[in-house]
């Protein structure tokens, strides 16, 4: 018993302190474009592409924070500006799907890189995913007129005053709260396993998987990004790729798919956090993971059939 609550302190401990690193600078630099006008100039060069998916134009900074770096630091510049730019329950779900296909690219697509495949791949995948995922959204949320009402941010820093002693003590204690929202997703995904749910979770999605065309020796690797994230599926994903144990073809479909769909438990319930729909952010986007992977998986097969056989994917140096 101590020794699992000793390893689950240091593996908090250890993504926490990951974070640190990169929301830290991440926060500072965001305050000091924002000081000297950065935020605003930021935000009109990106308002053309926020516009189209309804959001407003500042809001294209937090996407390109997550892209970036992660969804935390992406959730943490939200909060800074989402006090001036109260946004509806759909505004916010369109942003969380985005930032959910199209987050941490610089870390995650050399993980993709390390499995062989291109950045040439990864980037418009996930950000052209992101991108038409967003505006596919937006769409369906104003034909329906649905969830129009504001948006209920269910955990929120403390809001800060102008000056900069205030906002440095506001940032403390949102990063601290944020060790405490580590650990507690951390301890589910154990209880997940603990109580058998995760592999009633894995026998679920493995005739998915197969119905996608994805080879059954990928199914395990699918199945832990899918459900735990690409940083819990790393190690083995690329340990498969240098093995040469997987088809090529499998292995680009399995990386593109776990690219539009991974972590749908930690990902989804931080989304959620900011106020967003379930139904879009989840099952919206494993709807679109699904048919942008098997659109793309009929693809290779017409252009070069010979992908579908079970050639062994060269090994990764």
């Amino acid at each position: 018993m101590l020794t699992s609550l000793k390893s689950l302190f240091l593996d908090v401990g250890r993504v926490y302190l990951t974070l640190l690193k990169v929301m830290v600078p991440a926060l500072i630099i965001v305050k000091v474009l924002d000081m000297i006008g950065g935020t605003v100039w930021l935000g009109k060069l990106l308002a053309p592409l926020m516009s189209l998916v309804g959001l407003p134009e500042t809001m294209g900074l937090v996407w390109a924070t997550a892209m970036l770096t992660n969804i935390y630091t992406g959730m943490a510049v939200f909060f800074d500006l989402a006090g001036d730019n109260p946004l509806t329950v759909a505004q916010v779900s369109v942003l969380g799907i985005m930032m959910l296909l199209a987050h941490a690219l610089p870390i995650e697509g050399a993980v993709a890189k390390l499995s062989g495949i291109s950045w040439r791949v990864t980037l418009p995948l996930r950000i052209g995913g992101g991108f038409i995922l967003g505006m596919i959204t937006n769409q369906v949320y104003l034909l329906g007129n649905w969830q129009q009402q504001p948006a209920e941010i269910v955990w929120q820093p403390t809001p800060a005053s102008s000056s900069l002693f205030d906002w440095g003590i506001a940032q403390l204690t949102m990063l601290a709260s944020i060790f405490f929202i580590i650990a507690a997703l951390m301890i589910f995904l154990r209880l997940l396993k603990w109580c058998g749910i995760e592999k009633l979770i894995q026998a679920l999605l493995s005739p998915f998987l197969k119905a996608l065309t994805i080879g059954k020796e990928t199914t395990n690797v699918c199945v832990i990004g899918l459900v735990l994230g690409l940083s819990f599926g790393a190690g083995l994903l690329i340990d498969e790729a240098r093995t040469g144990k997987i088809s090529k073809r499998d292995i680009f479909l399995a990386v593109c798919f776990l690219g539009l769909t991974h972590s749908i438990i930690e990902d989804t319930i931080l989304i959620l956090l900011l106020g967003a729909d379930l139904m879009s952010v989840l099952w919206g986007r494993l709807l679109f993971g699904f048919i942008v992977i098997a659109i793309l998986a009929r693809f290779i097969e017409q252009k070069s059939p010979s992908c579908s056989t079970n050639k062994p994917i060269e090994k990764v140096s």
